[in-house]
């Protein structure tokens, strides 16, 4: 369990060590204006190439934000002796699993589950607000 915790601490520390470069906050200054001559952008093109960096910059810091989450609930899992048990139906996590995303908390029965039911809750939701605009 040694090499599973130091993985776990080495997978964290780069995680939030990339966060860190990434920086947490976006300035005000760096938030486009209208378009004009008040604006740091020479057309619209530029103004959207810029939203789309700082979108893309949100998505990936959140991912991130994932990422660290759930390794630091793997370390507090392998403490309390519970790492490698699914969260869902408590039966052992494959060792390949755990090899390839050593923060996951879910065998892949569990997870496949997981992943249509939510596709098919939002599915539902589609066909529900579908319903109401008619």
């Amino acid at each position: 369990m040694d090499s599973v915790r130091k993985r776990l601490e080495q997978d964290l520390r780069a995680a939030v060590g990339r966060l860190r470069q990434m920086g947490g906050a976006v300035a005000v200054e760096d938030l486009p204006g209208a378009i004009g001559d008040n604006s740091p952008f020479a057309d619209e093109v530029d103004e959207i190439r810029a939203n789309e960096d700082r979108e893309i910059g949100f998505a990936t810091r959140e991912l991130l934000v994932g990422r660290v989450n759930r390794l630091s609930a793997a370390l507090e899992r392998l403490n309390e002796g519970e790492y490698g048990v699914c969260i869902e139906c408590e039966e052992p996590i494959s060792p390949v699993r755990l090899q390839a995303l050593p923060e996951v908390q879910t065998c892949v029965r569990c997870q496949d589950q997981i992943e249509r039911y939510g596709r098919q809750r939002e599915e539902e939701e589609e066909v529900e607000s579908t319903a109401d605009d008619e």
